[in-house]
């Protein structure tokens, strides 16, 4: 367990992203999302994070039915604010933003005090709880101005108000979240896709910021989406397809991979993991089975002549930390 900087909030090393089980792209059955659920307990994670926009509630919905007979004091649980679900016709579905749900609310983004309140309100309702420990400030890309005027501030209310425990913003890119880490007081932010094997980019700004500031930081998307899971012509890179550049460079660290005796996933997942400021991995399963293999290979050990081969062939900035390494 590690803490989020200075809140006193804990999570697992490996935890349980939500978005999948809100029907990312494909149905997931309310008994298989059940299922990946008590798998990730039974494999020891205790952080779990969802937010309204993953399936238009159903990710919330789930995942709070699934935790709500276990101790609240036993695990973490984060949500985002951002995105206000309002009710609509329902009138076909929400495929277009990536979840095979019907089209029962649309989003409105609403990054006010007020809206920031009432979203967190209406997360509340739908995960059956009187409390979460962390909140996101989700994807706030085309509205810094509110985010960091309104938004943040709101949070930060919040937090001294003692309603939440934590606070901080998730996105898909490094440079605001580097923003926040240094002109804000949050305790955490949550980097998808923007520190893997395939995407360095955290590494220039955000991370060394998050070290000296003693922000934590939660790192998604090792896989990026898919491609760094299984690399193969119909594989997916941030939620579209994969170019074929990215396939040929995933398809030889998995052949490094195979000859150093480890998988891909593996890899994958330990270099996410092993930088200082990384205090958790987050990863999505649609299934146990999905669960039972994340933590099987997030609990391999990485052979250091791996490592070793991809920094002498340029495949590996020579400044990334790697496991076994002493932080520098």
């Amino acid at each position: 367990m590690s803490a989020l900087g200075r809140s006193g909030v804990e999570v697992t090393d490996l935890a349980f992203g939500a978005a999948v089980i809100g029907n990312l792209y494909t149905e997931v059955g309310e008994e298989q999302a059940r299922r990946a659920v008590d798998a990730a307990w039974q494999r020891g994670v205790r952080y779990f994070d969802t937010a309204p926009h993953y399936g238009l509630g159903l990710s919330e919905r789930r995942l709070g039915a699934a935790l709500r007979e276990r101790p609240r004091s036993a695990y973490t649980i984060s949500t985002k604010v951002g995105r206000r679900l309002e009710p609509s016709d329902g009138a076909g579905d929400d495929l277009a933003n990536g979840f095979a749900v019907p089209a029962t609310h649309h989003r409105v983004w609403d990054f006010s005090g007020d809206g920031v309140r009432r979203t967190l309100d209406a997360c509340l309702e739908r995960l059956g709880l009187d409390r979460v420990d962390i909140v996101y400030l989700h994807d706030p890309d085309d509205h810094a101005e509110q985010a960091f005027r309104e938004g943040y501030p709101a949070l930060e209310k919040l937090r001294s108000e003692g309603v939440v425990g934590a606070i901080g913003a998730g996105m898909n890119q490094a440079e605001m979240l580097a923003r926040f880490v240094r002109d804000t007081d949050v305790d955490v932010v949550l980097c998808a896709g923007r520190y893997t094997l395939l995407d360095q980019s955290a590494l220039t700004d955000l991370l060394p910021a998050a070290v000296a500031r003693g922000t934590s930081v939660v790192v998604g998307g090792a896989f990026n989406s898919g491609l760094l899971a299984d690399p193969k012509p119909t594989a997916t890179y941030n939620y579209g397809q994969a170019p074929t550049e990215l396939l040929d460079r995933a398809l030889h660290l998995k052949s490094v991979a195979d000859r150093h005796g480890t998988t891909l996933r593996a890899v994958a997942l330990a270099f996410c993991a092993a930088h200082p400021a990384v205090a958790s991995v987050l990863v999505g399963a649609r299934s146990a089975h999905e669960v039972h293999d994340c933590a099987d290979q997030f609990a391999t050990p990485v052979p250091a002549s791996f490592w070793q081969e991809l920094r002498d062939t340029g495949h590996l900035p020579a400044d990334a930390p790697v496991p076994g390494e002493a932080p520098s």
